[in-house]
């Protein structure tokens, strides 16, 4: 009983000879098998017919879905669009009532003004929000190095007590 190797696989001579089909049945291929994307624990969604991407999907009367950035991209963009920006990042009108509410409830002699309250040059309450923007902002660069300190990116409470505690009377502490 002689035995041959023929592309890796054995065969024996004997077996198949004088018969029209001496090559041996094929063999079927496995299927290979892709790393997946996780799905964090729940099912797979299931997919319409079609890749998935612009396939038949994309042929239904749905609105177009938006395209999702990784996280962290967009507040990336957001960041370099409001530091280039010099415009006020608080809207004028809600400042201004909240300025007009706290005046009212600072006035202790109602009997000159009545219920109307003081009158406020526009100059002077956005004088009070340029102000008040600027210690926001310097508020947070600096509560962003207290959370930096303690190894997060997160900014929490603390870090603003902190920074706010840190800066002493003069930079906001009463």
């Amino acid at each position: 009983m002689a035995q041959t190797v023929q592309r890796g696989k054995r065969r024996r001579d004997d077996d198949n000879e004088g018969t029209p089909d001496s090559s041996p049945a094929p063999v079927p291929k496995k299927a290979r098998s892709t790393a997946r994307k996780s799905t964090g624990g729940r099912p797979p969604q299931a997919r319409a017919s079609g890749s998935g991407r612009g396939g038949a999907d994309a042929d239904q009367d749905g609105p177009p879905r938006r395209r999702r950035f990784r996280p962290g991209t967009v507040a990336l963009r957001e960041i370099r669009k409001y530091q280039k920006s010099t415009d006020l990042l608080i809207r004028k009108l809600p400042f201004a009532r909240v300025v007009r509410e706290i005046a009212l409830d600072m006035m202790t002699d109602m009997v000159d003004y009545g219920e109307t309250g003081l009158r406020w040059q526009s100059s002077a309450i956005l004088a009070l929000q340029e102000a008040t923007e600027a210690y926001l902002v310097h508020l947070f660069e600096d509560a962003n190095l207290c959370a930096i300190h303690a190894k997060r990116v997160t900014l929490m409470q603390r870090d603003i007590q902190l920074a706010r505690r840190i800066r002493g009377p003069w930079g906001g502490m009463a």
